[in-house]
């Protein structure tokens, strides 16, 4: 039977139709998706240059000029036992042109921890893998046994634990949260002036995190940055988050990615030069000190 290029054309527009229905479809869900308030300036951190460096690789709030923002999370700790990544982004081609673009050689990396499922944390780490094989990627339980083979099969070495675990020296998981929802686990880095709690996306609620990640690590947390996903969040809820900080004793915030930008207006009103807007490109500096 001949088809002719009008019923040819309405196959296609109807498809493009059906494929944006979905695409909205799926930005309707909660998780990582961005927040409906414009996106801020990222700064880098005013601390003094250390020992310890925390550079921000991947977010969707803008940094430097060179630099991509996409949306999505990925870091790189340097100055310990080991170079870690932390997440990996949305898109692998972002994730190793900003490491290049920063002087981080993605050889170099010594383990990747995971901090939950999501596409906008885990898509670039077979881009990553094909670059950097036989690497440890410590990931939070639940993760899909294709997602698991998948990265075997590039040459990751899978670490999956549910209980706080030991990266090196220094540095340690709080442990996977968010038990039957989305669960996550964030990364625990010491350094001079107190640890360092570094989310994904804070699924489980950026406060209860950092009370985990003072309760595994014996504390205090100096610094809570990455993803606090109180994009949705009134101010009033916020602000509650806020105090919680205060009363578990962080010192300094950092919020970036699906933090939002009223959270980060907010962090900012409240914690003043102890908050910084952070975005890709953002480096941190921390003197070692047992």
């Amino acid at each position: 039977m001949r088809v002719g290029n009008s019923a040819i054309l309405f196959v296609t527009k109807l498809w493009a139709t059906i494929a944006a229905i979905i695409a909205n479809v799926m930005l309707s869900f909660p998780g990582c998706r961005p927040a409906p308030e414009p996106p801020e300036s990222a700064s880098t951190s005013p601390a003094d240059k250390g020992d310890i460096t925390i550079t921000i690789v991947y977010d969707n709030n803008p940094g430097p000029k060179g630099l991509t923002a996409a949306w999505g999370f990925a870091c790189v700790i340097q100055g310990l036992e080991k170079t870690i990544l932390f997440d990996t982004g949305g898109d692998g081609r972002i994730l190793l042109g900003n490491m290049r673009q920063l002087n981080i050689d993605p050889k170099q990396i010594d383990a990747v921890v995971l901090s939950h499922i999501h596409g906008d944390h885990t898509g670039g780490l077979d881009a990553f893998l094909k670059t950097r094989r036989d690497v440890p990627v410590f990931i939070p339980t639940g993760f899909p046994a294709a997602f698991k083979e998948q990265a075997r099969s590039l040459g990751g070495q899978l670490i999956e634990a549910e209980e706080s675990q030991v990266i090196c020296h220094g540095v340690r998981t709080t442990g996977t949260m968010g038990k039957g929802a989305i669960e996550e686990q964030g990364l625990c880095a010491k350094t001079g002036d107190g640890w360092v709690l570094i989310t994904g996306c804070a699924h489980p609620g950026v406060a209860n995190m950092a009370a985990e990640a003072k309760q595994v690590t014996g504390g205090p947390i100096h610094l809570v940055m990455g993803g606090f996903h109180m994009g949705w969040q009134s101010k009033s809820k916020i602000e509650v988050v806020i105090d919680r900080f205060e009363e578990l004793g962080v010192q300094q915030a950092a919020p970036c990615h699906c933090s939002g930008a009223r959270a980060r207006k907010l962090f900012k009103k409240r914690l003043g030069e102890r908050c910084t807007l952070a975005g890709v490109g953002s480096v941190f500096h921390f003197h070692v000190r047992e």
